[in-house]
């Protein structure tokens, strides 16, 4: 059976065709586009967020998505056990509506960043990483400005300790220190929820999932949830 997935389309969505298209191309099916404003989500498996400038970024970047009422169904669903994933854009509505921990901040360098980046792979047992290894490095676009991830000491221990920062920034060699582009604490780049069935990225794996475009190395998130869900 297909991967059923729908993908949650706002005004300033403009990564919601490209991780439609990635979807369609690794499961085989085609994903249910659902507007911001509906109140109802089909039965699927996988919901995604997509990347952009929900609201054009006014108030905080995803603070006004995250009271949308499809987002309302989306954290309904994710009670029942449905997996949700968010990128970039996304990564922020989850924050904002409390389905992950942390915020998203203004890069440290107060621009905004449009460049592949490495990253360093923290988890390779979850739905959405099986398909790396731990300790793997990749190299995924980055296209924001609100990007950098920011907790306190307190929760940032505890998300440590509990596993779920899946992905870090790194450089070419794997090291941390100098390999963060936006000023992320830590350089953490993707987190996972407790259930580890939720998870927020910033970095655009749907940019990197065509050979012709440049690379595959995001390819394998999608390929992970195909597997784990149909």
């Amino acid at each position: 059976m297909a991967l059923k997935a729908a993908v949650i389309v706002f005004p300033g969505s403009n990564c919601d065709r490209d991780v439609a298209v990635t979807l369609q191309e690794v499961t085989g099916a085609k994903p249910v586009m659902v507007w911001h404003r509906d109140a109802d989500l089909p039965d699927v498996d996988l919901v995604v967020l997509p990347g952009g400038f929900s609201y054009g970024d006014y108030l905080r970047s995803g603070a006004m998505a995250a009271h949308s009422p499809i987002v309302k169904e989306v954290k309904e669903a994710a009670k029942r056990g449905t997996a949700v994933l968010g990128i970039c854009n996304g990564f922020q509505i989850l924050t904002e509506a409390q389905l992950l921990p942390g915020a998203l901040m203004r890069n440290a360098s107060l621009h905004y960043i449009c460049r592949d980046v490495r990253l360093k792979v923290e988890r390779a047992d979850t739905i959405f990483t099986s398909g790396y290894s731990i300790g793997e490095t990749v190299t995924i676009p980055i296209a924001h400005k609100d990007g950098a991830y920011y907790a306190d000491e307190e929760t940032l221990d505890r998300i440590e300790g509990e596993g779920q920062v899946v992905f870090r920034y790194c450089a070419k060699d794997g090291a941390e220190d100098n390999g963060n582009p936006n000023g992320s604490r830590r350089g953490i780049a993707g987190v996972v929820d407790k259930s580890g069935r939720i998870m927020g990225l910033m970095p655009h794996p749907e940019r990197a999932s065509d050979a012709n475009l440049g690379g595959i190395d995001g390819r394998r998130v999608f390929e992970s949830l195909t597997r784990a869900l149909s």
